[in-house]
């Protein structure tokens, strides 16, 4: 039986229950994952405690990041097919769409095919902390070669993102 995480009260982690649930279908313009791997975000951390950019909607289910693969496609969906190893990538709403699940929908326009080079847990672990740091540095800072970037700090997986981007782009 497919199983997700869902909580029904902000709160610290303690509040995470699984259930088991029915096998989502997908609708128009989306994709079930079999889950194999997910991201653990700070945005996920803050949804659940009810203090991130938006509330959720009780009982909710976190997650946006997820590799695994499709076995399921809804109406209208082209370039992915079942058997299609993919991630989902943060472009969504968690009230929407939550992927710490067994099963996991997504809308296709949120998902990317994963390079064969990389496992499920390297592709559900990059798409926030580079889609993060490059919006940051390259689109909203218009970081370009030649520039000098100081990182105040880097440990983070946000903060080793930046560092990968700043000598990609300015090299």
């Amino acid at each position: 039986m497919p199983r997700k995480v869902v909580f029904t009260a902000t709160g610290a982690p303690e509040v995470l229950t699984v259930r088991e649930t029915p096998l989502p279908q997908p609708g128009p313009g989306e994709l079930r994952i079999r889950v194999q791997a997910l991201g653990l975000n700070r945005a996920e951390a803050l949804y659940r405690a009810g203090t991130y950019l938006e509330q959720p909607q009780l009982p909710a289910t976190p997650g946006y990041e997820a590799a695994g693969t499709v076995d399921a496609v809804g109406e209208g969906v082209t370039g992915f097919r079942i058997g299609d190893a993919v991630d989902s990538v943060p472009a969504f709403d968690q009230n929407d769409y939550g992927v710490y699940a067994t099963h996991a929908l997504v809308p296709a326009r949120a998902a990317v095919h994963r390079p064969a080079h990389l496992s499920a847990v390297q592709g559900a672990a990059t798409w926030m902390p580079y889609l993060t740091a490059y919006g940051a540095l390259a689109e909203d800072g218009h970081l370009r070669p030649g520039d000098h970037v100081l990182l105040t700090a880097a440990a983070s997986s946000v903060g080793l993102a930046a560092i990968r981007i700043v000598v990609a782009v300015t090299d």
